[in-house]
């Protein structure tokens, strides 16, 4: 079977890419392993998606999967490609168990955590060391923890987690934090809360759980005992597996024009894996709906050669 559209990703950009396909009767499938992608990780409550004045990321996520499941034409599978090549005006994708093939593709398939590397970070991984707090924040329930990051992940992180730790520490490499003034102005209420900015993480470290962090300041270096650190520092998208069908950024974001698409002809992309300036959800489904409706224009005088 050949699909009018092939969609990589489930989060926001994905599933309104997906309705919008629907709506103009594209045979779509939709790959996911995770309906509403990062939506479930969010830590506090979304207060600016329009129409929903305060709703937390979970109940966001499951109105975005009650939306997709009622559509028509869109099938979904949760599967992960590893693979896309286009032969002959046509996209195979393949995954784990099966090939499927398509006549346009929309990557909407967003980011993962970034990883620092640092001295600890891979040797603790499942011990201490994580990059959810919403999903292992609840472990450490009155005890001492550490965010490594100054942007909106981290503050908003150590507001969920205010009311689980004990103590909350959060390390910035930069001279000021990147969050923004609302959540600034909150954390900074928080008298369990301490903040450092122009820190340097020099070492996690522990035995077979984490028991302490070392960092430098202003030339000093200082150590803290704590259970858990969670590494806060954004997101690298996944682009691994496009290869050279796209171009991409210094971020490693896939370029695209003003209608989604890419370098190659019938690919589009959306969401936070593009190199648009803002990472907003509400932003990212205005791209999945410019995606969607760019995709419909593009069959309208599609070929197969």
């Amino acid at each position: 079977m050949i699909f009018d559209l092939i969609i990589i990703g489930g989060g926001p950009a994905g599933i309104t890419a997906a309705i919008y396909a629907s709506r103009n009767n594209l045979n779509t499938l939709i790959f996911s392993e995770n309906i509403g992608g990062m939506l479930f990780n969010k830590a506090v409550n979304v207060e600016n998606y329009t129409g929903f004045p305060s709703i937390n990321g979970f109940e966001l996520a499951n109105n975005f999967k009650k939306h997709l499941e009622v559509q028509e034409h869109v099938e979904i599978v949760e599967e992960q490609v590893e693979e896309i090549k286009k032969e002959n005006n046509l996209f195979h994708l393949k995954t784990y168990n099966k090939e499927y093939s398509s006549r346009t593709v929309i990557v909407a398939s967003g980011s993962k955590p970034r990883e620092l590397n640092l001295k600890g970070e891979k040797e603790f991984l499942g011990r201490g060391v994580g990059y959810c707090p919403v999903c292992d924040g609840p472990l450490f329930k009155n005890k001492d923890v550490a965010i490594v990051g100054g942007g909106n992940a981290a503050f908003e992180s150590a507001i969920f987690l205010s009311n689980i730790a004990k103590n909350i520490y959060i390390f910035e490499r930069g001279e000021h934090f990147l969050a923004d003034g609302k959540n600034q102005g909150r954390i900074m209420a928080m008298p369990n809360v301490k903040t450092y900015t122009k820190t340097d993480v020099l070492e996690i470290k522990g035995d077979k759980f984490v028991k302490s962090i070392s960092f430098k300041q202003e030339d000093k270096i200082m150590e803290i005992e704590l259970s858990a650190v969670f590494i806060q520092a954004g997101y690298t998208p996944k682009t691994e597996y496009l290869k050279d069908l796209v171009d991409l950024n210094e971020r490693k974001e896939i370029i695209v024009d003003e209608n989604m698409a890419t370098k190659t002809e019938g690919l589009f992309a959306a969401g936070d894996i593009t190199n648009s300036k803002v990472k907003q959800i509400i932003v990212a489904a205005s791209l999945g709906a410019i995606a969607a409706l760019s995709v419909y224009n593009y069959l309208l005088n599609y070929e197969q050669n």
